[in-house]
């Protein structure tokens, strides 16, 4: 790594020193070419003390402790090592830091049957030893959690006239976050003053329900409530216990009848009392609650009419209201029955005795008329009203007549009051702006009425503006973007959405639904927003989810708004690569160029990015072939020889990106054609000067030799034809030869003695251009061998005779015994012989004599070709002795 081998330790140590800082500051660009990651996997039990041995990193991993430079260990997640764990960073021993490991706290999230992992990486150095150690240590679950319950006091309400043995569930139960026999198993009631018993049911999910259960009869008015703790208790040992307070709250139902508080009022009224003003509130009461306590005020039917519209009754405060202008002289006193109805009860009665005093003058006074509702002096008006909207009428009495009055108001809004057309101290309140809710609720005015003597007169208005839905739901992100790992377990959980309204009430309240384009298999919950999938998923069937969310308040008409949700599904390396045939056969002529393309084989991945990416490698025969990872391209290094070997098989491995990474393997056939390469090799006779001897008594047809050749070549290549193509000596005709097996026979008498020689040739099939060899069979027509030097001779000078050279098949074509060709030039001299004389005898001469010398010059040319068939005198003597045995039989 360095040059020098003889640096102080300082300088090593700074030198490691800066291998890690390049380590942590560029771990791709320093160390891409390591091995892959290692895992390990270790598991405690939480709380442990600290100190606790987790695992021995190097001797899990059979790392040589022995190497020089010494091996380091480094957790380059510092802040992580100094809260939970501590590592050796010589022996590679993992012990628990100070800090006690608390599953819940490091995995909240964590459900039953998911494990709680604390991750880590753990680098092995120096540089030529590195790993990158990806380290999984399980939290186990031990119950140090007690039940708890979401809330300190859960309340009940359950009605007064409910029977007994009737069951309430508890809906507040409590959550234990341990898991298993941990968790919460059983519920109780410190006291069930005896009217009351707890039961506990189990869902399908596992999770225990607390049902209240009655056991005697109740009554609110007897007792409204009931107060006790309830509590939780898990399955350890011993076990844990959490506590609620139960309060149980008896609802009414309609068992009494309103009574009046007073059921005689006396009212004194001064004559010029303005209209409007509060004369007596009256007051009954119904000991229930709710809806059966419902009270109405009404006039009996004594009060006179116009009675009851000088007084003003509210039906539901019970306040009785001045409505008109007394009339101080028509009466003095008036005498008002009112009745206190109930539902379904006989009416109470009260009496209200109104007194008149009679007055001249009044105070001056400001005298509101409302045209928006109004009550107890505050005035509703909706935000959807329109600009410049009468509130309320405002009337100044009491003024000197000679007076100027001005009416203005004090206070903040979107209000303005002013004269009423051409109506003297008659002023209009009204909006001088379109009102909103969400920014302000409620206005406080003051109308103040002036003169010019400083007379101020002031009445105090509360204005409160009314919500309506006019607001949608806003999501928070209009394209909400999300991704899962394929191969999900069910009802993963995806997101939560969130959106909020303005409004108020039921107007702002928001629930969530998909969109009819959501696929079935996600589901959202109503209430909470939480999107999730009920299903795995698999990014090879579909990798891209888009569907629309709706956010819907609950206003009428209700309002709405969408987002767009994106689910992407990541792939995993779940797929192994596959060939696109179980095997492959490639058919190649032989002698084809090395490096020249046999065939490609086809593989697919169905993943994708590098879990699809796919290497191809031999398995065998890599020293002949060679294949390219890229487009899976077989070649040969070499050109192949069929006659060598005729069939290569391989095994081609194909290997995906992924981690772990998958593989499958496929047989590779290489089949070499077989082309015409080679001729026909000739391996009897031995030689062009063997000879046979052949009796003059042999009859015709007898088989005499044959000539036997082999040709290294396959099918047609190596279908081999016999023919003879130059005689010489003896009769024309004597012998034939069978084109498909050599064997030459006798085809007549013979009459002459001596030594005939055939020239043989020996062709295949092939092609473009078959292939041939040729061999000179000698036969030696006589009783005996007197003298063998004479037949040497002979032989010697046969050797030098020239041959025409012919096709196999130029004679074969004809049918009949006679399959032989003549001399050529000896048909013409025996015809010319035979029919020319005198004259022509010259002619004839002289035409043969061209002939043979043309004949000569052409076997010079073809002898080239010949396959040399030469042997030793002492060889050449052994085979003959043998011929002539064979003859002899």
């Amino acid at each position: 790594m360095f040059n020098s081998k003889h640096l102080s330790l300082s300088k090593r140590g700074g030198i490691w020193g800066l291998c890690i800082v390049l380590l942590y500051t560029s771990p791709l660009s320093c160390f891409a070419n390591f091995s892959q990651a290692k895992e390990l996997i270790y598991k405690i039990k939480e709380e442990i003390p600290r100190g606790t041995f987790i695992g021995a990193i190097g001797v899990d991993l059979n790392l040589d402790f022995t190497v020089e430079p010494p091996l380091l260990f480094s957790l380059p997640q510092k802040k992580l090592s100094g809260q939970y764990v501590n590592l050796n960073n010589t022996t590679g021993e993992l012990y628990t830091s100070a800090t006690e490991i608390d599953r819940e706290t490091l995995c909240p999230d964590n459900a039953e049957g998911q494990g709680c992992v604390l991750a880590l990486d753990v680098f092995v150095l120096p540089q030529q030893y590195f790993q990158l150690v990806k380290i999984k240590i399980f939290i186990e679950d031990v119950n140090d959690n007690r039940p708890k319950f979401p809330v300190d006091e859960i309340y009940m309400s359950i009605p007064e006239n409910t029977p007994i043995n009737a069951r309430y569930a508890v809906e507040q139960s409590a959550v234990d976050p341990d898991l298993g026999l941990y968790g919460v198993q059983t519920y109780w009631l410190v006291n069930d003053f005896g009217m009351f018993t707890l039961d506990v049911e189990e869902n399908e999910g596992g999770e225990l329900t607390p049902f209240l259960i009655v056991t005697e009869a109740l009554d609110r008015e007897t007792q409204a409530e009931y107060t006790t703790d309830i509590i939780a208790e898990d399955g350890g040992t011993p076990p844990l216990l959490g506590a609620a307070t139960l309060k149980i709250i008896l609802m009414d139902v309609n068992d009494n009848c309103p009574q009046f508080t007073e059921s005689h009022i006396n009212v004194t009224l001064h004559g010029n009392t303005t209209k409007g003003a509060q004369l007596a509130r009256l007051h009954a009461f119904d000991p229930d609650l709710g809806a059966n306590a419902q009270i109405s005020y009404a006039y009996s039917e004594r009060v006179p009419r116009d009675i009851r519209s000088l007084f003003y009754l509210d039906r539901i405060t019970g306040v009785i209201k001045l409505a008109g202008k007394i009339v101080t002289g028509t009466a003095t006193f008036y005498k008002l029955t009112v009745l206190a109805n109930g539902p379904g009860c006989i009416p109470a009665v009260a009496t209200v005795t109104v007194h008149i005093i009679k007055v001249v003058t009044g105070p001056p006074a400001l005298i509101a008329r409302y045209i928006s509702p109004e009550k107890d002096g505050v005035v509703t008006i909706k935000e959807s009203e329109p600009v410049f909207t009468p509130i309320a009428f405002f009337s100044v009495k009491n003024f000197d007549m000679n007076q100027r009055v001005d009416c203005h108001l004090e206070g903040t809004g979107p209000f303005r009051i002013g004269t009423y057309q051409l109506f003297k101290n008659e002023y209009l309140l009204e909006t001088t702006e379109a009102l909103d809710y969400e920014k302000t609720q409620e206005y406080e005015l003051i109308v103040v009425a002036t003169n010019t003597q400083g007379l101020v007169i002031k009445t105090i208005l509360k204005v409160q503006v009314l919500d309506e839905n006019d607001n949608s739901p806003v999501f928070q992100q209009s394209l909400i973007e999300l991704s899962v790992e394929e191969n999900n377990p069910p009802n993963t959980f995806l997101t939560q959405l969130q959106a909020t309204d303005q409004d108020s009430e039921s107007r702002g309240e928001v629930i969530y639904l998909l969109g009819g384009d959501a696929p079935g298999i996600f589901v959202v919950d109503r209430t909470t927003g939480v999107l999730t999938v009920a299903t795995s998923l698999d990014r090879e069937e579909k990798e891209t989810y888009r569907f629309i969310v709706r956010a819907v308040d609950q206003g009428t008409p209700r309002r709405e708004s969408i987002a767009t949700v994106v689910v992407t599904v990541q792939d995993r390396n779940d797929n192994s690569p596959r060939f696109i045939n179980k095997d492959f056969t490639f058919f190649v002529p032989e002698n084809f160029p090395g490096y020249g393309e046999i065939g490609v084989l086809s593989v697919t991945d169905a993943d994708a990015g590098e879990n699809g990416w796919v290497a191809l490698s031999i398995l065998n025969g890599s020293d002949i072939f060679l294949i390219d990872t890229g487009r899976g391209t077989l070649r040969a290094k070499t050109s192949l020889d069929r006659e060598q070997q005729g069939t290569y098989q391989l095994l081609i491995e194909a290997v995906d990106g992924g981690e772990p990474a998958l593989s499958c393997v496929t047989m590779v056939t290489v089949l070499l054609l077989d082309v015409n390469d080679n001729p026909p090799v000739v391996l009897f006779p031995q030689s062009n000067q063997s000879y046979m001897l052949v009796l003059p008594n042999t009859l015709p047809g007898t088989s005499i030799t044959e000539v036997y050749a082999v040709d290294k070549d396959t099918g047609m290549n190596a279908v081999i034809a016999y023919s003879i193509i130059k005689r010489k000596g003896g009769e024309p005709g004597s012998f034939a030869i069978d084109p498909e097996t050599g064997n030459i026979t006798l085809k007549r008498e013979l009459s002459n003695r001596g030594l005939y020689s055939l020239l043989v040739k020996v062709s295949d099939h092939g092609q473009p251009e078959p292939l041939y060899s040729t061999v000179m069979v000698n036969l030696f027509v006589n009783e005996t061998v007197s003298n063998e030097s004479y037949i040497q001779s002979l032989l010697t000078k046969e050797a030098d005779t020239e041959v025409e050279e012919r096709p196999w098949y130029i004679g074969q074509i004809r049918e009949g015994p006679e399959r032989y060709e003549l001399f050529p030039c000896q048909p013409a001299l025996i015809a010319l012989s035979v029919t020319c004389l005198g004259l022509f005898f010259s002619v004839v001469t002289l035409t043969s004599y061209i002939c043979c010398k043309r004949f000569k010059k052409h076997r010079k040319k073809q002898s080239e070709v010949e396959i040399p068939l030469k042997v030793k005198n002492d060889s050449m003597q052994g085979v003959n002795r043998k011929l002539r045995q064979i003859s002899n039989i």
